[in-house]
């Protein structure tokens, strides 16, 4: 294992991903790999895991509008505020679970 980004990243190569394309677009890959050194299948393999991480982190992300945000801090701010059952719920099991 090797660490990469964050996260490790195994040293075997044991899967495999096949797929067409057309005349074009290999030239492509082939001549961006070429300006950077690399093969194509090294170019190919990091670009598609950098979108791929990308992706996944873009659909982690919660977004809010300026409203919601407004009053997602407001709440927040709110001494006064007391956690619904549901919300007391998954603090246990948040608790429980990085336990």
């Amino acid at each position: 294992m090797i660490a990469q980004g964050g996260s490790e990243v195994s040293t075997t190569q044991d899967a495999r991903l096949n797929f067409r394309l057309p005349a074009d677009l290999k030239d492509t890959i082939e001549e961006a790999a070429s300006h950077l050194g690399q093969s194509v299948t090294d170019f190919a393999v990091s670009t598609l895991v950098q979108n791929a991480r990308e992706v996944i982190k873009q659909h982690n992300v919660t977004r809010l509008s300026n409203r919601d945000r407004d009053i997602f801090t407001k709440l927040l701010d709110d001494a006064d505020a007391r956690p619904n059952a549901a919300l007391a719920a998954a603090a246990r099991r948040y608790k429980k679970a990085s336990d």
